[in-house]
């Protein structure tokens, strides 16, 4: 099929975009914040290039096209239901499964290495780019994540190109504003990938021990914690141990830990496992995404039990 013709034959049609499904769905990751409500607009996506698919008229790619229509989708969900982040908490915030950006699209067709590029799926990336307005959180991610040209970027948005100028100087200095100050770093000599592994092996170590101050060695002491979508944001490596400590943490009561180290949204995440004296196996208890800057841990973003399933991880050991 032609990208410059859209088939009526609904088969056909749903086979010829559903090879942009996951760089979509990345995109409205981006724009949402929460994966699920990313599967939700990807969807809509489909469902709306379906039903106006006879007002394409060719003057783009397929591929432009559906990008239109799903940064429409997405600008459309976050006016009607507008939220605004508590502070530097996203209560919406949810990981986004490694083994899905691994099947992002990577021909020389569609070289599209920016779509996961570190810097810009990165859990911090995300909660900061969520304090934009749609509009301009849409300008900048099509400009800066993407790299569309600012008039591709007016014509999608109907703008003017002053405008999406205007709003991506606007929305790149709000975004410095919620950005870490210092990206991943390691001090000089070491294999980032090593030394990445080793810190983690750290973590997890003690984690299982149940050892609250082994952990508190392989953070920074200005580090950060937080618990999406349940409140608080505890700043600060004493302040976070002795929340875990009063929360029983380490205790019999607690259980025994067990973890397993996999990833998601391109940065070392721990899934952690609990098991009590009345029980005969590990229950999913919690995944803690972790930001990694100058050799220790700056973050740690923890998620419930309930996104174990969608990172492919086992529910119990």
């Amino acid at each position: 099929m032609s990208t410059h013709s859209i088939t009526d034959d609904r088969a056909a049609f749903a086979a010829h975009v559903e090879r942009h499904r996951h760089e979509l769905r990345v995109h409205c990751y981006r724009m949402l914040g929460s994966f699920d409500e990313a599967e939700d607009l990807t969807q809509e996506t489909f469902l709306r290039a379906w039903r106006g698919r006879a007002g394409y008229a060719g003057r783009s790619t397929v591929r432009a096209w559906l990008y239109r229509i799903a940064t429409n989708a997405c600008v459309d969900a976050l006016e009607r239901r507008p939220r605004r982040p508590a502070g530097e908490e996203v209560p919406w915030l949810q990981p986004y499964p490694e083994a899905l950006l691994e099947q992002l699209p990577s021909d020389d067709a569609q070289p599209d290495a920016a779509l996961v590029a570190k810097e810009t799926i990165e859990l911090a990336f995300v909660v900061a780019i969520q304090h934009l307005p749609p509009r301009p959180r849409a300008v900048l991610i099509l400009r800066d994540v993407l790299g569309w040209r600012a008039k591709e970027t007016a014509e999608l948005l109907e703008m003017s190109v002053a405008a999406v100028n205007s709003a991506l100087q606007r929305a790149r200095a709000a975004l410095q504003q919620h950005l870490p100050e210092r990206r991943l770093e390691w001090p000089g000599g070491e294999d980032p990938t090593a030394a990445e592994r080793a810190l983690v092996r750290r973590y997890v170590e003690a984690t299982e021990r149940g050892n609250a101050q082994a952990i508190a060695a392989t953070l920074r002491e200005d580090a950060r914690f937080s618990m999406p979508p349940e409140p608080g944001l505890y700043d600060g490596r004493k302040t976070i141990v002795d929340a875990w400590e009063a929360g029983g943490f380490g205790s019999d009561a607690f259980g025994r830990i067990r973890c397993i180290e996999t990833r998601a949204n391109r940065q070392p995440a721990v899934a952690c496992y609990v098991r009590h004296d009345d029980d005969t196996a590990y229950r999913a208890l919690g995944v803690d995404v972790l930001r990694i800057e100058g050799g220790a841990i700056a973050e740690v973003t923890a998620f419930g039990p309930d996104r174990f399933e969608v990172l492919g991880l086992p529910e119990a050991l």
